[in-house]
């Protein structure tokens, strides 16, 4: 039975809890199949007989084309209805997983990767969207907090997941399983979203959008911003390229200034922008997408750190390497469900506790990696101090989402998660090249343990320069609060 999109005023859409559980199988489906390439990657290059330069755009092509449609998506989907969009970057990453499960060779592999990544970039907005518009007040912050529940423990569950399919399909064609492990649960999402979702969410544009036009998807702002997002990326992820590539980032400069003039202008038309520029004045918004940019730029890259140092530094194998992480992410996931409870009584206050507590994670691993080295201690004493890392996590991404987009106009809830997730993703590749650029650095001069200590004071530099962010927003709220009263 179909039901439609319009509750009495005042209450909330009968239809929200079962929207919310398609969008969390999806987004599950997805974060999963990241997590679970990161260990199937030795057994690709085996089966397929793949150089290290295929090896990494089995990632990289991934990262990109995700990066590039995030914030077209999600205007696409504020104007055309975030159901269909939703709907159909669920088909595209299903299909395209399959592609890669079936691969004959590298070529095809990337391919399929490249698409799987656009798959990903579309459904990835119109879940945050959805939430924005199905939920208010407290509901909101509770939808998230399930939202980053799902986001932990698909981390947890991949590498493990990954680590037994290969296991059972064996060292050559273990990894297909790891892609083709999608195809019954995008199925099973697809049909769940055309039988619960709200009929405009599956054939008419959302209520937000109604008023606007086709002209306002902003195609040409689309192109400059998704250029812009691809020449800063580039040279991040293309880290064996020659030197050139680092010649885009003046381009990427270049072309971010040409987009900006271009919404100004296409707004002054009399059409709506792709990204209306003024949203940047509300301060939660601006605050809390730098925020969470500089955390992930900082945070992301301790486990591709501690994994090099399980594996290449202390001998353990991929799975074992992989268990170190487990406690994070479920702690993570619980306190990304009590912090999305929470989060309108204590604010953001409740994001800088969380940072302090990552910060302390951080500092403690740090101690146990250093007494490992001296022989005074086991380097599995990571679980616990990493424990602690996993629960500040949780209590910084959650949260901050609620408050980052708590002010933002519902027909910009799709591009306004774009923007924040395309900063996530942007962070995240700048992060990674640099710290480990950083770990490898130390280790040509010294130790795995000076390695990692090194990377990992530099993302402690990084988490505290998101703090001093989270300070500054704090003050703001508070100045705002008083002058209210």
């Amino acid at each position: 039975m179909s039901i439609d999109d319009n509750p009495a005023p005042g209450t909330q859409h009968p239809a929200r809890w079962r929207v919310l559980s398609v969008l969390l199988v999806t987004i599950f489906m997805s974060l999963v199949g990241v997590s679970i390439v990161n260990v199937a990657l030795p057994s690709i290059q085996e089966g397929l007989g793949a150089s290290r330069s295929d090896i990494q755009w089995v990632l990289s092509g991934y990262a990109l084309t995700f990066g590039i449609v995030l914030v077209a998506a999600g205007r696409a989907g504020d104007i055309f209805g975030r159901g269909p969009i939703f709907i159909a970057g669920v088909v595209i990453f299903t299909v395209s997983s399959v592609a890669a499960g079936l691969a004959p060779d590298p070529v095809s592999l990337n391919i399929a990767r490249f698409v799987q990544g656009i798959g990903s970039g579309l459904l990835n907005p119109q879940a945050i969207g959805m939430i924005q518009h199905y939920f208010q007040g407290v509901e909101r912050g509770k939808a998230f907090g399930y939202f980053g529940t799902v986001v932990g423990l698909s981390v947890a569950v991949g590498p493990l997941l990954g680590g037994l399919l290969i296991e059972l399909g064996g060292p050559e064609n273990g990894w297909r399983w790891t892609f083709l492990v999608n195809l019954p649960v995008g199925i099973t999402a697809v049909v769940l979203a055309l039988r619960w979702f709200p009929r405009p969410l599956r054939n008419r544009r959302t209520p937000d959008a109604a008023r606007l036009r086709s002209k306002d998807f902003d195609p040409i702002g689309a192109l400059l911003l998704g250029l812009a997002v691809l020449t800063v990326l580039l040279p991040f992820v293309e880290t064996r390229g020659s030197a050139w590539v680092w010649a885009l980032l003046p381009v990427s400069a270049m072309l971010v200034v040409l987009w900006m003039l271009w919404e100004r202008r296409y707004k002054a038309s009399g059409y709506s922008p792709m990204v209306d520029l003024a949203i940047f004045r509300t301060s939660s918004f601006t605050n809390g997408a730098l925020l969470i940019s500089l955390y992930f730029t900082g945070m992301t890259s301790i486990f591709v750190l501690v994994a090099l140092y399980m594996q290449q530094g202390q001998g353990y194998s991929a799975l074992a390497a992989g268990t170190v992480g487990l406690p994070s992410a479920i702690l993570g996931a619980v306190a990304a469900n009590w912090g999305g409870r929470v989060v309108l009584r204590y604010g953001r206050t409740l994001v800088i506790a969380g940072m302090l507590c990552a910060l302390a994670g951080l500092a403690l691993s740090i101690l146990v990696i250093q007494l490992s080295a001296a022989g005074m201690a086991s380097e599995w004493w990571l679980l616990a101090s990493l424990g602690l890392v996993g629960v500040g996590q949780g209590a910084v991404v959650t949260p901050n989402q609620t408050l980052t987009l708590a002010e933002v106009p519902l027909q910009y809830a799709g591009s306004s998660g774009g923007i924040m997730q395309t900063g996530q993703r942007i962070g995240t590749s700048v992060g990674i090249a640099m710290i480990t650029a950083v770990a490898f650095a130390v280790l040509g001069m010294s130790n795995w343990a000076a390695a990692i200590t090194a990377g990992f004071v530099v993302i402690g530099l990084i988490i505290l320069l998101a703090l001093a962010v989270a300070f500054h927003d704090l003050h703001r709220r508070q100045r705002h609060n008083a002058a209210v009263v």
